[in-house]
């Protein structure tokens, strides 16, 4: 077992619970980062290469996400090792036994992540109940269906315009990762007059200087194929895209696709993060450098967040979607306004705002008694 505490510090993690159920091949992870704010919202990520590691900074991630959005909750995450492409049947096993195993876990409220959906989360509703973004029929306000978090990427993507000096119409987009963030994100942008050039998914890339047609990508998605498929593009390995040309580019799949070691190749003017973590901070600071324009992932993706936390208090549809819009657009111009006049990094700015709002909500709880506590400081 790893040494879970080497990621420790002031704020957390609070709590790292391990599962693991032999008889049907469970293994899982959880993290409650800081609940100092409220309860944890956290989606439930599955693939087959998490780690403790991965786990603890996705959670402190969710709090930063959610203390920046002024949400009444802290953050956390839970990762569960598997193939999300596996048998149907499997995979209810687990995310069922995931739920049973957790219930008594309350300071941890479950809500969908990359490798799980609305269905998943209403299979962990039937089980204990504590779960956000389920299914429109079940009452709830189906993030991943509406495109939240690309609902929030576009808003980020419009005020960062505003520090770049170029506008949306006509601005070249690539996008990496083609699930739900990633196609809605291309959905939104690509009606405000962005022009797609570049995708890709876990099976390679497609690129086009003319212009991808969305609807025969997100057509091929349904039909199970991949984005290579597509037959008017150039097909490229799936790697290729992070130096695909390009005025907008979005991360929108797994943490730290960039790093030092690639990050030379980035062609694109400015970056909105759609994944969580998926730049090293390394790789920020040199494009940062090179006067290219980063928005950190936890002020551009919190739309996904924001909306369950909508659901779970009672709001509507229209009313998460009008709370995504306001939210991401003062927290990106906030952020982006603060770096320019400290000559900062956006995450540094980003990272102080939401401390700022963590550490002032600690103080105001019996939880701060444990902030000088060994393994704390």
């Amino acid at each position: 077992m790893e040494n879970c505490f080497v990621f420790a510090d002031a704020l957390g993690p609070t709590k790292i619970v391990h599962v693991y159920e032999p008889s049907i091949q469970l293994r899982a992870i959880l993290v409650v980062d800081n609940v100092a704010r409220g309860p944890a919202i956290g989606g439930v990520r599955m693939a087959e290469d998490v780690s403790v590691e991965e786990c603890v900074r996705l959670a402190r991630a969710m709090t930063f996400k959610n203390a920046a959005a002024g949400l009444p909750h802290g953050g956390g995450k839970a990762v569960l090792f598997g193939d999300p492409r596996m048998d149907k049947s499997h995979k209810q096993a687990l995310i069922r036994g995931l739920a049973k195993a957790l219930r008594t876990e309350e300071d941890y409220i479950f809500a969908p992540d990359m490798g799980t959906d609305e269905e998943c989360m209403a299979w962990v509703r039937d089980e204990i109940g504590r779960v956000v973004a389920l299914p429109r029929d079940l009452g709830g306000i189906p993030l991943d269906e509406i495109g939240a978090t690309g609902w929030g990427l576009l808003t980020a993507t419009q005020v960062a315009l505003q520090f770049c000096g170029f506008e949306i119409k006509g601005a070249r987009v690539v996008i990496q990762g083609f699930g739900a963030v990633g196609r809605h994100a291309a959905r939104f942008l690509t009606q405000a007059g962005a022009l797609l050039v570049g995708v890709a998914d876990s099976q390679g890339a497609t690129f086009s200087a003319e212009g991808l047609d969305l609807a025969d990508l997100i057509r091929l998605k349904d039909q199970g194929a991949s984005v290579v498929d597509y037959r008017e593009g150039e097909r490229l390995d799936r790697d290729a895209v992070v130096g695909l040309p390009c005025d907008i580019w979005i991360p929108a799949a797994r943490p730290d696709v960039v790093d030092e070691s690639n990050v030379d190749r980035v062609q694109a003017r400015l970056v909105v993060q759609g994944a969580n973590i998926p730049f090293t901070l390394g790789a920020e600071r040199m494009l940062h450098e090179r006067e290219v324009l980063v928005v950190p992932d936890f002020i551009a993706n919190a739309g996904g967040v924001i909306c369950a936390a909508m659901e779970l208090h009672g709001a509507t549809e229209t009313a998460a979607l009008q709370a995504i819009e306001e939210k991401v657009r003062r927290n990106t111009r906030q952020v982006l306004e603060d770096a320019r006049a400290r000559h900062i990094l956006p995450r540094q700015a980003a990272v102080e705002l939401a401390e700022s709002r963590v550490r002032k909500a600690m103080a105001l709880r019996r939880y701060s008694l444990f902030s000088s506590a060994p393994g704390y400081a």
